[in-house]
């Protein structure tokens, strides 16, 4: 009977990564934020380093004293999203990409589309898919106030995605650690498109592990609507449709087919109008600017391989986007020799070719790399723990099983 002890509760937790949320941890997010607040040059970031600093700092204390980690997360988040937020938006202050998903609101509900037609300077542009617009119409339609600001609704659509792609049983811990982590509290307090992006990538990936083809499209086609970012989820989605039959390769391609076309129509419903409204202005917005071919310059120019090839060699944009075409063709390649079997290695695969094309793209910035943390935060949050009951009926029936075989010899 000794070789059948129970599990503990620390052995239950093991079965599932910890995430950090020790004393260090916070400290290092305290050091993060001040630094980010010493030395940006920008308003709102400089707001956001002081309370988040604050923030983690109480945090680090209170797990150093021994507090449960649910409380230091709590006032890391409170420090790091809550508190930043409130004085933000008290003093209507917020990133430039908050002012341009509201400008393109209200260019899409006057002239359908949401692009300027002939933008000069770097924030005149609209580089988002014109799903980008519609978190700024509670604005263009009620008018500006803390209610209507287009952070809330890209916060609350990140947020109730990445729930919705987790279990029942991981709905608190892993939200609660990522929305203090600096790299997602900085977007939630300060103003980030790219959050409801990589939400939506996370529940399409958990709908195609189910095996729920549509829902998984809709998901990827409403993501795939907003930013180009979003766009490679959809193949490695359909590699994990595909491979998920259960043996039957008819099912597996049955399933691919209904996801893609589901993401392909929802996709097309929500971009083609606004695009075809003015296909020159939405190819300078969404293709030259981002890429750097147009006489404005991007302020998305963060010292990562491929800005710094577009900027520092001769014929180095050139290379830059070389590079990004192959690791783009290289995904692609791994995705039909080896083919993810389960949602946490789909969310691995696109989180390595995420990472890719954010180091090789001529105008990036560090902030892009949410997209990974959050697609590696969901891979390692979406196992649940075992349950202590179905330990005990395992443990209960190899107890059982010799004293059920002598009975059975013994008739």
């Amino acid at each position: 009977m000794a070789l059948f002890a129970l599990p503990t509760s620390p052995d239950l937790r093991r079965d599932r990564p910890a995430l950090p949320g020790d004393a260090a941890w916070w400290a290092f997010c305290a050091v993060t934020a001040l630094a980010l607040g010493a030395f940006s040059s920008l308003g709102p970031h400089r707001v956001w380093g002081t309370a988040a600093a604050l923030g983690y700092t109480a945090a680090a204390v209170l797990a150093a004293r021994g507090r449960s980690p649910r409380t230091a997360g709590a006032v890391a988040v409170t420090g790091a999203v809550l508190l930043p937020l409130l004085v933000l938006l008290a003093v209507d202050r917020a990133q430039l990409e908050v002012d341009v998903v509201t400008r393109s609101a209200g260019l899409l509900l006057s002239e359908g589309t949401p692009y300027l037609e002939r933008p000069t300077v770097p924030e005149d542009f609209n580089p988002y898919l014109p799903g980008m617009a519609a978190f700024g119409i509670p604005e263009a339609v009620a008018g500006p106030g803390p209610l209507t600001d287009p952070r809330l609704w890209m916060g609350a659509a990140f947020l109730g995605a990445f729930a919705l792609a987790l279990p029942a049983g991981a709905r608190r811990e892993a939200p609660r650690w990522l929305a203090a982590c600096p790299l997602v509290a900085l977007p939630l307090a300060v103003g980030g498109v790219d959050l409801p992006v990589a939400g939506l990538m996370c529940l399409g990936l958990a709908r195609a592990g189910q095996g729920r083809a549509g829902r998984a499209g809709l998901a990827l086609g409403v993501a795939a609507a907003l930013k180009w970012t979003a766009w490679p989820a959809v193949p490695v989605a359909l590699a994990l449709l595909a491979t998920a039959g259960g043996g039957d390769g008819r099912r597996g391609s049955r399933a691919a087919l209904r996801c893609g076309l589901v993401a392909l129509l929802t996709a097309a419903a929500l971009v083609l109008p606004a695009a075809l409204r003015d296909p020159g202005a939405f190819r300078t917005h969404v293709v030259d600017f981002p890429l750097g071919l147009t006489g404005a310059v991007s302020s998305a120019a963060s010292p990562l391989p491929g800005h710094l090839l577009a900027t520092q060699l001769p014929g180095g944009r050139t290379l830059a986007l070389l590079l990004l075409g192959v690791s783009a063709l290289l995904l692609a390649v791994s995705l039909l020799v080896r083919p993810p079997a389960t949602g946490a290695a789909a969310a691995a695969r696109l989180a390595l070719g995420l990472l890719l094309a954010i180091a090789f793209m001529p105008a990036t910035r560090f902030g892009y790399l949410v997209h990974p943390l959050v697609l590696a935060a969901w891979a390692l949050a979406r196992q649940p723990p075992a349950h202590p009951l179905r330990i005990r009926e395992r443990v209960r029936d190899l107890v059982r099983e010799p004293v059920r075989r002598r009975k059975q010899a013994s008739r």
